[in-house]
């Protein structure tokens, strides 16, 4: 039995900040497939990565941030298009062309909730994790650390419609009972927060 290959990748639709593909693959049993994948990789590196084998980079920064002072996790409540709804989730952006994970990092969270990181926290995070396989190559970089600071909505860009939020454990276990919705990562989250104690 043969290991599955993709052979070839063709753009199916293309926009500033993601584009779909067909990706023509062989799979274990040798025969021809086809699938369909959204990526924000451009179509040159796309074929780099899933043809040539080339390390792909991370798309964005998830940040999982502990408030020092107020001893509460940070989080935000977002609109997002394709629910039509708010939706708990945690502090995240994409990664500028060319820029290191820790800037966009600092960058995304001053920007979306006015803090400030004071530390990253070793061992918790992971440099990539990919967020939905079965449809998209996205992956980010998972960062646990350490902020400080007042919230504020100053930094937000036009289109962006948030609420930054400080989350005690008891509001954690409210949110998890409801019936909000909630973003797969910052649910994960927020019952480790609840359960785990960690020293911030």
């Amino acid at each position: 039995m043969k290991k599955t290959k993709i052979k070839d990748v063709e753009v199916l639709a293309k926009t500033k900040f993601l584009s779909l593909y067909n990706a023509k693959y062989e799979n274990k049993n040798g025969k021809e497939k086809n699938w369909t994948i959204a990526s924000r990789k451009g179509s040159e590196v796309l074929n780099e990565t899933l043809i040539q084998g080339s390390e792909d980079k991370v798309d964005a920064v998830v940040i999982v941030a502990f408030h020092k002072r107020e001893k509460k996790l940070v989080l935000v409540k977002q609109f997002r298009v394709p629910i039509n709804d708010y939706i708990y989730e945690l502090p995240a952006g994409l990664v500028d062309d060319g820029e290191e994970a820790i800037v966009s990092l600092k960058r995304e969270l001053k920007e979306e909730t006015g803090l400030d990181i004071v530390e990253i926290i070793p061992g918790l995070g992971r440099d990539k994790v990919y967020l939905s396989p079965g449809m998209t190559d996205e992956s980010v970089n998972l960062v646990y650390c350490t902020c400080d600071g007042e919230l504020s909505k100053d930094g937000l860009e036009e289109d962006e419609d948030l609420e930054p939020l400080l989350i005690s454990k008891e509001e954690a276990k409210a949110i998890l009972q409801s019936d909000s919705k909630i973003d797969i990562k910052c649910l994960m989250v927020l019952q480790s927060f609840i359960n785990i104690n960690i020293d911030i």
